[in-house]
């Protein structure tokens, strides 16, 4: 499947071909009758160049989207599976669709200004509305989870941590689980004596470990025998506020990146609909 790079590079090069054709066909005209050519207003003109200079910086916003989205599937994958609601993926899904429709619709948008064809004008503006209602409902999901993550998290990852963590199937629990008291210097959910009613904890095969060996400031192979304060992590809130703080902040970037890209795609569609105006009715 061609990617939204290839895919607006093969847009631009028709848009260019098309406009250089016309500009020639223009030419040969002009010595059969100057009365023939179309006469642009100033204000049409002006109206061609913001709204090219608009889709240039709009599809470079579409790469950021997509990036931002991307990041979160990709880097924060781990954390992503302690989490029993899908809405925070799905946010970051959103953000990647809209921003890889961003950037094609830019190139659109660029050919439709060169162009000058109504038909390609209201297809730009119909692909940038639907951009704009996917960027805002990327915004409402992640401030909707944002009011709930608390909850969720108190109600789930104890139980994630303590049930899944070492088991068979549950691999991906244990690297999560892992990463995230590495990072975040944190040891259990709540505290570090949640790991008392972990079934791996409890089971031969944890060889007597109070701990996971990555609860511990200098992880090594078995020092998680020794729970003492000077050998783990031992933080107020657990790994379960940092978690949190983590979640919230980077759904605070979700939403802001989202609807501040759609905010901007308002201003695309009034230039739209002025240039729509502007030009006459294509004969069919």
């Amino acid at each position: 499947m061609s990617s939204p790079f290839s895919f607006s590079a093969l847009l631009l090069h028709w848009a260019f071909t098309d406009w250089a054709f016309s500009v020639g066909k223009n030419q040969r005209k002009g010595s059969m009758g100057m009365y023939e050519e179309k006469k642009e207003t100033c204000g049409t003109i002006c109206l061609k160049y913001l709204l090219f200079t608009f889709n240039f910086l709009f599809w470079l916003a579409g790469g950021v989207v997509m990036a931002v989205g991307v990041w979160t599937l990709v880097e924060k994958s781990d954390y992503i599976s302690l989490l029993s609601s899908k809405t925070y993926a799905a946010s970051a899904y959103i953000l990647v669709l809209a921003g890889a429709i961003v950037m094609v619709t830019g190139v659109l948008g660029c050919c439709a200004t060169f162009k000058e064809q109504r038909r390609l004008l209201r297809v730009y503006f119909v692909l940038l509305l639907c951009i704009f209602l996917l960027e805002i409902l990327a915004g409402v999901l992640a401030y909707i989870y944002y009011q709930q993550l608390n909850a969720e998290l108190k109600q789930n990852l104890r139980d994630t941590m303590i049930q899944k963590y070492q088991q068979k199937d549950h691999q991906h629990i244990t690297r999560a689980v892992d990463k995230l008291q590495q990072e975040f210097k944190c040891c259990g959910s709540n505290s570090s004596s949640d790991w008392a009613e972990s079934i791996w904890i409890r089971s031969s095969e944890a060889n007597g470990r109070a701990v996971p060996d990555s609860c511990c400031k200098s992880p090594t192979e078995g020092c998680g025998h020794r729970d003492h304060p000077s050998n783990i992590y031992k933080v107020e809130g657990g790994c379960i506020t940092k978690l949190e703080n983590f979640i919230l902040d980077h759904l605070k970037i979700i939403g802001a990146v989202g609807i501040g890209i759609a905010c901007v795609q308002v201003i695309g569609m009034v230039f739209t609909c002025c240039l729509y105006r502007s030009l006459k009715a294509e004969p069919y």
